[in-house]
């Protein structure tokens, strides 16, 4: 049986009497018209092509030359982090469940030595499964370490509060860059000391699959991974809508959110099976019981790779 199918039969199994914030983690690996006999020059064409989809081409050619020009252009908004859902910050900040990130983050480090991963997803099955919060957490606990550069981006188009968690503006945002409203330095937040920057979702739009399937989408996360050390995006929910399979063939990774106690295991197996093939790489179990925090401890083995699964 695989690692992944016991760790969501373990989620149904738990009992979340308590809402420790802890996760766990089971990872596996219009073109002037010239001549009607003459084709209109490439350039033409292009901006033709842009017009036909609502993209201003003030904002298609942002190039990054380095981390520090991104920083002195970038928005430098203040943020004030929610205690109540990080485990970085507060008087009554939860060290075990600092623990259980930094161990997440040390998976996906052994996971990079051996193949390139800098873009992962996050989504779960269903919502308010905790992926918000995991993305969150998980960014903090890497840039942590002084010399990694995060960039946490809100794709969520449907249900944007990530920028909740982080106390920062909500937009301008993903939203208005994929309508070709602004450029990347406009988008990017850094509100904090530190190397992590974010990408708010912006304003409700009524057609988010299709903004997330243009282009701009790809360029985006093609040129953030040039200049940041993990790219980390928090998706909807993958069972009501198709946004987070779409997202995940641009990305390195996916993390598969599951709620213990809470989250069906037939439903959590369906839908994390939808992305065996996109580079799953484990399953986090959010909101363990506490009571089985210091002496329970969940191993398996399964094809994909080794891990385990620690309840807080």
């Amino acid at each position: 049986m695989s690692r992944i199918h016991e760790a969501l039969k373990k989620a149904a199994q738990d009992k979340a009497t308590q809402p420790p914030r802890v996760v766990t983690a089971d990872l596996v690996e219009g073109a002037a018209e010239i001549n009607r006999h003459i084709e209109p020059p490439e350039d033409v064409m292009r901006l033709e092509n842009m017009r036909v989809q609502g993209i201003d081409p003030r904002f298609t050619e942002t190039r990054f030359l380095n981390y520090e020009e991104l920083i002195k252009r970038c928005s430098h908004p203040h943020w004030t982090l929610d205690a109540r859902n990080s485990v970085f910050v507060g008087d009554d900040s939860d060290r075990i469940g600092a623990e259980r990130f930094r161990t997440l983050r040390s998976r996906l480090y052994q996971i990079a030595g051996t193949r390139q991963l800098k873009k992962v997803l996050i989504t779960s099955s269903i919502p308010a499964e905790g992926k918000t919060f995991v993305a969150a957490n998980l960014a903090q606990s890497i840039v942590r370490q002084h010399d990694r550069r995060v960039l946490l981006i809100d794709a969520d188009l449907r249900a944007s509060r990530l920028h909740q968690s982080l106390g920062a503006p909500s937009g301008p945002g993903l939203t208005e860059y994929l309508r070709g409203e602004v450029d990347e330095y406009t988008i990017i937040q850094n509100g904090l000391e530190g190397n992590l920057c974010f990408i708010p979702g912006g304003q409700p739009v009524s057609n988010p699959s299709e903004l997330l399937l243009r282009e701009k989408m790809k360029h985006l996360l093609d040129a953030m991974g040039e200049i940041f050390d993990w790219v980390i995006l928090d998706s909807p929910p993958a069972l009501p809508v198709h946004d987070a399979c779409m997202l995940a063939d641009l990305c390195d990774g996916v993390l598969f959110v599951v709620r213990a106690g809470s989250t069906d295991s037939e439903i959590a197996q369906r839908v994390s099976a939808e992305f065996r093939d996109k580079n799953l790489l484990g399953v986090v179990l959010n909101r363990v019981d506490s009571a089985d925090t210091y002496n329970n401890y969940y191993y398996g083995y399964g094809s994909e790779a080794e891990g385990m699964a620690a309840k807080k």
